[in-house]
């Protein structure tokens, strides 16, 4: 009973992002509800530690690692002053910066290409007299339909990949037909949305920003770009895939100009804190069986959570209730290691579920964060005009997709 009331608490804390009287974030609520679990007994100190899939850790870690190497080499700033040039064509500009931010985040962690793109294009755009509103709405809404593509695109694809033991290969033939499909209604929708409304008076830019964005430096980009290459090379091998990316970022942390301090200051602790706490907290209620009683009532009900519009409704319902990677979580355990399509299936619905509100995923938070810092409010109704249309077209696809 001890269990099932932390894992509730826990859960709901996370949905609503905070305690009352407490100055708790998401992830301190979650690590709160793991050491609860241990502290409580309804976890061994041991089991707590086992249940924690390091694999998974590790290459999270670890691309966290070379996405940092490509942002202080200034690669993405690059990249975004290079297509902000173009902003003065809205339609051109806005295609061209979604399948940049859908690109980039097939290959690297979406919320490092947000969190790097998001001031550059804002500073252009505000500079130019241009609404910033599309265009940071559609980096976010791009960044999540791209990252559904490969298994190292986002933080519950790698779960995903990890845990069902999916190969690189087949989960990109898989996912890639949808997504496409996915983005190209997605800018659709954004450009119908705002036709006649590009541009806008803002505020000027703060100057002070630029100070934060790193130099482009051609021979450390490099190393990036490469150190992606080889990695997704690998991946292709039957290597596991954590050995390989580890190995990179070791190879990486081993340079005469960058200090590993700064590049290792740029993992995400408090994500991987909150993958190991959500891990411990679902031990906890796989030790009272509550997972397997719920799926057994809702079995006694016809509904089975394995059929594929079940596991879509359920995937993205609970993707925008407590956010797409602590639904992954509970999800994963009623999969059947077999079926490989389910697998692809929660990937997906997952990640097209986090652009309905703003938190559906990280990347949402971080554009509206980051562009809030530059004088930009995106609210959750302006979001969610976008959000709910995206989100609905996407699924459309991915129901299609399911019975092609």
């Amino acid at each position: 009973m001890w269990a099932i009331v932390i894992f509730i608490v826990t859960y709901l804390g996370v949905a609503i992002g905070r305690i009352p009287y407490l100055l708790l974030d998401r992830t301190g609520i979650a690590l709160l509800g793991a050491i609860a679990m241990v502290v409580g007994g309804s976890v061994a100190l041991d089991r707590a530690v086992a249940s924690i899939d390091f694999p998974t850790i590790i290459l999270l870690y670890a691309l966290m690692i070379v996405s940092a190497q490509l942002r202080l080499g200034g690669f993405y700033t690059r990249v975004a002053q290079g297509i902000a040039v173009l902003c003065l064509h809205p339609r051109t500009f806005l295609l061209i910066c979604m399948t940049v931010s859908a690109l980039l985040s097939a290959l690297l962690a979406n919320d490092i290409v947000c969190l790097a793109f998001t001031p550059v294009l804002a500073y252009a755009l505000m500079g130019a007299g241009m609404n910033p509103i599309p265009f940071l709405i559609g980096l976010a809404v791009a960044s999540n339909i791209g990252s559904a593509a490969t298994i190292i695109g986002n933080p519950q694809n790698m779960l995903i990949g990890q845990l069902g033991h999916l190969a690189f290969g087949a989960f990109l033939a898989w996912c890639t037909p949808p997504v496409i499909a996915a983005f190209a209604g997605a800018y659709a929708i954004i450009v119908w949305i705002y036709r006649g409304r590009w541009t806008a008076p803002t505020p000027a830019p703060r100057e002070e920003r630029r100070r934060y964005w790193p130099l482009f430096n051609p021979w450390q980009s490099g190393k990036g770009l490469v150190a992606v290459c080889v990695l997704v090379a690998l991946f292709f091998t039957s290597i596991p895939r954590e050995f390989s990316a580890l190995a990179i970022a070791g190879l990486l942390l081993c340079s005469r100009k960058m200090q590993s301090r700064h590049i290792i200051a740029l993992v995400d602790w408090y994500l991987l804190t909150l993958f190991c706490a959500l891990f411990v907290v679902i031990e906890g209620i796989s030790a009272v069986h509550l997972p397997e009683q719920l799926v057994g009532y809702l079995a006694g009900q016809g509904i089975d959570i394995q059929h594929p519009l079940v596991l879509t409704g359920v995937s993205t319902l609970l993707s925008n209730i407590v956010s797409n990677v602590p639904a992954t979580m509970l999800l994963v355990r009623f999969l059947d290691a077999a079926r490989p399509e389910q697998w692809y299936l929660l990937a997906l619905s997952s990640t097209f579920a986090g652009n309905l509100i703003t938190i559906g995923s990280i990347a949402n938070l971080i554009v509206i964060e980051q562009a809030a810092d530059c004088g930009i409010a995106i609210d959750f109704k302006t979001h969610a005009k976008v959000g709910l249309a995206v989100t609905a077209w996407s699924l459309l696809v991915l129901a299609a997709w399911i019975y092609i």
